[in-house]
């Protein structure tokens, strides 16, 4: 009879305990699908996750300090190793370059600004951006285009995805000067590349629950290397039937986009026409300071604004919106399944921009940078509670 009792003692002891742990779990599941419930935040982890910023030429470093504040306000464990490299600040070397990549490699995420390639030659064709790139395989560059609500466009509701491949192509750095007055320059595309760039896309429409994919070239002209692009697509297409597959000529692309981008779900192309892709499309939803954009290999990612644009112009304004780089950082935060941290990020800057009343001067309003941070951190859901 002792032992009866003693284990019902422990069956109740269990439940008791089992309730206790489940009910933290399943309260913060519930609250991350609430948009207007007070939310509290869950248990800070042991330890912070360490992230490599490279703040970049521009406006990159003022926008850094945006999300550095809007980081500390929101309790974000996150810890920042902050390296500076420039080509026109002087601040590029070889060594940099190393202390840079050495970060990356071991924290496997970085939070970068555009770094500026000055168009001069100086003996060195790759640019450190490009030489970032290729040191770490970041092949895929994914620009997620979608309008902000609360703010009208030419066209509203729109959302699409373009993925670039983004280390070889006409971006490969071989040019050369056959004879005076003659240069050539080497537009590099192999069937591995294009195969793993089309099979990224496939995935990514698979997880994401896209319904189509469609392939950027312009095969009618460079018939073997667009050839080669549009064969591979072709090839991985047929590996994903539950996906519909379409083809359309950069050219026809860039019409198509102004005129219907609804038609768009998946693109995906090489790097130069990705490039243009990306800053065309971030100018229909507002441009260059609305588009968050990131740049992954099997190992690392990197967040980073999605149309690459310095803003020299702006520098020491406070004028610069904040917005893409603030977007980056939360899909940065829900890389490293930080979650809550992400909605409340994103969630403030979303409705900062539908309130109206703060915006800067790229979005029609006369709103400093600092107003806008100001706004956002003032807005963070935790604060309501």
């Amino acid at each position: 009879m002792m032992a009866a009792a003693l284990r019902g003692s422990l069956v109740t002891l269990a439940k008791g305990l089992s309730a206790a742990r489940l009910q933290p779990l399943c309260a913060r599941s519930l609250s991350l699908t609430g948009q207007n419930v007070a939310e509290s935040p869950p248990a800070r982890a042991d330890s912070t996750f360490k992230v490599t910023m490279v703040p970049g030429d521009g406006v990159g470093p003022e926008l850094m300090t945006a999300v550095k504040d809007v980081f500390k306000a929101a309790d974000v464990p996150v810890e920042f190793e902050e390296f500076h490299l420039s080509e026109v600040q002087n601040m590029a070397s070889e060594g940099k370059l190393e202390e840079v990549l050495s970060s990356m490699k071991n924290n496997r995420v970085a939070i970068k600004g555009k770094i500026h390639t000055p168009m001069e030659y100086k003996g060195e064709l790759a640019s450190y951006e490009m030489r970032l790139r290729r040191k770490l395989d970041l092949f895929a560059n994914v620009v997620h285009v979608n309008s902000l609500p609360g703010y009208s466009t030419r066209h509203n509701n729109l959302d699409l995805v373009i993925i670039r491949e983004q280390t070889e192509g006409e971006y490969s750095s071989l040019e050369h000067e056959s004879v005076s007055g003659v240069v050539e320059c080497l537009k590099i595309i192999t069937r591995e590349k294009s195969r793993r760039i089309a099979k990224f896309a496939f995935d990514y429409a698979t997880k994401k629950g896209r319904s189509k994919v469609t392939a950027v070239h312009k095969a009618n002209i460079m018939k073997l290397a667009d050839g080669l692009f549009l064969q591979s697509c072709a090839e991985l297409a047929e590996l994903y039937p539950k996906i519909k597959y379409e083809t359309i000529i950069i050219d026809n692309c860039c019409m198509q986009l102004v005129q219907n981008p609804y038609q768009f779900d998946v693109l995906v192309m090489p790097n130069l026409y990705g490039n243009i892709i990306d800053n065309l499309a971030a100018g229909l939803v507002g441009g260059a300071g609305v588009v968050p954009g990131e740049s992954y290999s099997a190992e690392y990612a990197v967040f980073e604004t999605g149309a690459r644009h310095p803003f020299a112009q702006a520098v020491g304004r406070n004028i610069a919106n904040p917005t893409a780089m603030l977007l980056s950082a939360s899909n940065m935060l829900r890389h490293l399944n930080l979650e809550y941290h992400s909605n409340m990020v994103s969630e403030a800057v979303k409705k900062v921009i539908k309130q109206g009343k703060v915006r800067t001067r790229d979005l029609g309003g006369y709103s400093t940078t600092s107003d806008f941070v100001s706004a956002i951190v003032a807005n963070l859901s935790h604060r309501t509670v």
